[in-house]
Parts: C-alpha cells; structure tokens; sequence
C-alpha cells in the first residue's frame, strides 16, 4: 500500500535518493531533484551525465524504487507509463519517435488518449504552431526535423499535462529553428504548466528557465537560479575541472 508524503510547498514533482540502472551498470547514483508547479527547469551536463536517464526514471521507462519519485508527495517510481501520463506528465523523447505511417493529425491525437481535460486540443495546436496545420494530412516523417520536433511537442500536449518533460529538443536543429520552438515556450507555460528542458546548449537552458541542474556522471554537480549561476560555476560542474 502507498503512503503518502506532505510534498514542499508549491513543489510538483520530486526525487528523494534516486538510482537508476540498465542492467549492471548504474546511471544514477542518489539524484535529487525537484520541480515546482509553473516552474521551468533546465538540466544540463555532457553526453553520458544522466539527463535522458533522469526523464526516463520520471517517466517508467526505468524502473525505480516507488518513493524515489514524487508526484505531489504521491510515490509514482516505477509505475507503468502509461499510468504516469494518465496524472498528468509528458515526454518529448529524443528523436521525436514520431510514428512514420500516420499523418502529422494522427499522430497528434495519439496524444489526446487518456482523455485528460485540459485546455490544450487541435485547434490550439495549430494556433501554436501553423505549419501543422497547413501539414496536417502529411505524414509526419516527411516534415522538416523543425516541424516533425513541432509534431513530438504538440502530441505531449495533447495530453494536457501538469509536467512537460523536453529531451533535447533542439538536438540537430538550426538555430532559426531552435529560436521558433522556444519561443512558444511562454505560451505553453501560461496556464502554469511545469516544464523540464534537457538541454546541451548552456546559454540557451539559462534563458529559457528558472533554474538549472548539471548532472555529472549520475550525480547533482550544480544547481542553482538560471541568471545567477556564473560560465566558471557551471563549466566546474559540467566537466569537473
């Protein structure tokens, strides 16, 4: 039987200790971490630090100890995915993961099938982002990576969730491209939806968030409020030197 705990005040999402493994080898070594209602967190840290792990943990794509992850104090670790979407948090993969055999529409109301109320639908889709609309009978991998990253983001939506977790979203892209998605962020985040970007790009990440986390080989190295972190605190916490 779950139990449970009284989260920090305003805090949505939290891991307490967290460990994550693939197999034998351990990914996470007791990762902190939280997230609190309306806010936008930034996760940073070189290839191989842990970031896609920590979405993943979140999300039960790996399993976890059930009271390593919070959800309004609420132990959710290990849970199915399909569970985790239905309280209300969503991923954009790496890749996208768009399926290649349905049109940009399809794949989008994929998103919408837990049936969460919510103000985010088609029509709100296609404001956000126009270019779907005009594409909405093609199939979704034969749009620009630009807009197939659209499609990714626009199918969490549907969705309507509390939590949105972004995995290298501007991975590929260029910068024209990048500057376009991110700046739908402020519409995406109005109503008060959290959101967490992994991010390669420091500047970027800092902009765009309140606060960043850095990850260094599975473990917290840095966090702190975005506009106060310095290049000599970060790049410390990014590469240990």
């Amino acid at each position: 039987m779950s139990t449970s705990i009284k989260p920090a005040a305003g805090v949505l999402l939290q891991t307490h200790g967290l460990q994550a493994r693939y197999g034998d080898a351990q990914a996470l070594f007791g990762v902190d971490f939280q997230v609190a209602a309306g806010e936008t967190v930034a996760v940073i840290g070189a290839n191989g630090a842990g970031k896609s792990t920590l979405l993943k943990s979140i999300t039960g794509l790996l399993p976890v100890a059930a009271e390593a992850v919070l959800l309004d104090g609420q132990p959710i670790g290990g849970l199915p995915p399909e569970a985790i979407v239905a309280r209300g948090i969503a991923l954009v993969p790496e890749g996208r993961r768009l399926f290649p055999s349905l049109t940009v529409e399809e794949n989008l109301r994929l998103g919408g099938y837990t049936g969460r109320p919510g103000p985010w639908n088609l029509a709100r889709l296609y404001a956000l982002f126009p270019i779907l609309a005009e594409k909405r009978r093609h199939p979704a991998t034969s749009l620009s990576g630009g807009q197939q990253q659209m499609v990714a983001i626009g199918r969490a939506l549907m969705s309507n969730p509390r939590l949105l977790l972004c995995d290298e979203i501007s991975l590929g892209l260029a910068p024209v491209v990048i500057k376009e998605i991110y700046d739908a962020l402020p519409s995406i985040t109005g109503e008060g939806m959290s959101v967490v970007i992994v991010e390669q790009d420091v500047l970027v990440a800092q902009r765009v968030s309140q606060r960043v986390y850095c990850l260094q080989e599975g473990q917290v190295s840095l966090e702190g409020p975005s506009a106060s972190l310095s290049r000599e605190q970060i790049s410390h916490a990014y590469f240990g030197i």
